[in-house]
C-alpha cells in the first residue's frame, strides 16, 4: 500500500533501468530534471484543449480525463477509437507538441534502445484518486515499429504489464514521479493498464497523477 513518504522527492539516478521484457524498460527517475517544465507545458496545452472524460464505443465513460497535443490526437466516442487532426471539443487543431516533450520522449526512447523516434501524438492523461485504466493494447497506430514512451508525473501508480493476450499473466510495477516506461519491438502490443490511483498530494501536481504517452501514429 502506498504511503505519503512515497510522494517525497527521493534522490534517484537517471541511469536506473529495469528491463521488463525484451523491448520494454522502466527508466526510474528519467524525467525528474524536466518535470517542472513538463508540467507547466501540460497546463498550457490544457488551456487550449481542455481535459475531458471520453466515452468508449461501448458507452463507458473513462475515469481518466485526457487531452492531446501534436499533429494527431487520440479520441473516442460511440463511433469508435481513432486519431484526428482536430480537437472535437474545440474544432481547432490540437496544440503543437512542446519541444521539451519531444526531447524527453526521444531521449527516453534512445535510452531504451530505440533510435530515431519521431512522435506525432502525445496523449495527456490526468488521474484523480480512484481513476484507472483497464488492460488494453495500443494498436490504433499505423506505425507499430515505433515504441510507446510513457512518462509518469505526480501521484504514484501501479503499472500493469501483461502479455499478447488479455488473459496473459500480469506483472505489476510501482511508478513514481519522474519514471518513464518504454516498450516496443516484440513487446509493442502487450496488454497494459493502470490500477486505481491512491489518494494523496504531490507538490507539483496536487491531488492527481499526470501521464504523457508518446506515440508515432503515421
Amino acid at each position: 500500500m502506498f504511503t505519503l513518504d512515497l510522494f517525497a522527492e527521493l534522490p534517484r539516478s537517471a541511469d536506473e533501468r529495469r528491463q521488463l521484457g525484451p523491448g520494454a524498460w522502466l527508466l526510474e527517475g528519467f524525467a525528474l530534471a524536466q518535470a517542472v517544465a513538463i508540467v507547466e507545458a501540460v497546463r498550457s496545452v490544457e488551456a487550449r484543449s481542455p481535459l475531458r472524460h471520453l466515452v468508449t464505443p461501448g458507452g463507458y465513460t473513462m475515469s481518466v480525463a485526457m487531452t492531446n497535443c501534436g499533429r494527431l490526437g487520440w479520441t473516442s466516442d460511440l463511433r469508435g477509437y481513432r486519431y484526428a487532426t482536430h480537437d472535437p471539443l474545440t474544432g481547432q487543431p490540437w496544440p503543437s507538441m512542446p519541444e521539451a516533450f519531444v526531447e524527453l520522449a526521444q531521449a527516453a526512447a534512445v535510452a531504451a534502445g530505440f533510435a530515431a523516434f519521431e512522435p506525432d501524438a502525445c496523449l495527456i492523461n490526468a488521474y484523480e484518486p480512484g481513476a484507472r485504466l483497464s488492460l488494453h493494447q495500443d494498436k490504433d497506430e499505423q506505425d507499430l515499429a515505433a515504441p510507446i514512451v510513457s512518462v509518469s508525473l505526480g501521484l504514484p501508480a501501479v503499472f500493469m504489464f501483461g502479455g499478447a493476450e488479455r488473459n496473459s499473466p500480469i506483472a505489476r510495477y510501482p511508478l513514481q514521479h519522474g519514471d518513464v516506461v518504454v516498450w516496443g519491438g516484440e513487446d509493442r502490443l502487450r496488454y497494459h493498464g493502470v490500477a486505481p490511483v491512491k489518494a494523496g498530494e504531490h507538490p507539483l501536481t496536487g491531488s492527481r497523477r499526470l501521464n504523457l504517452t508518446f506515440r508515432k501514429v503515421l
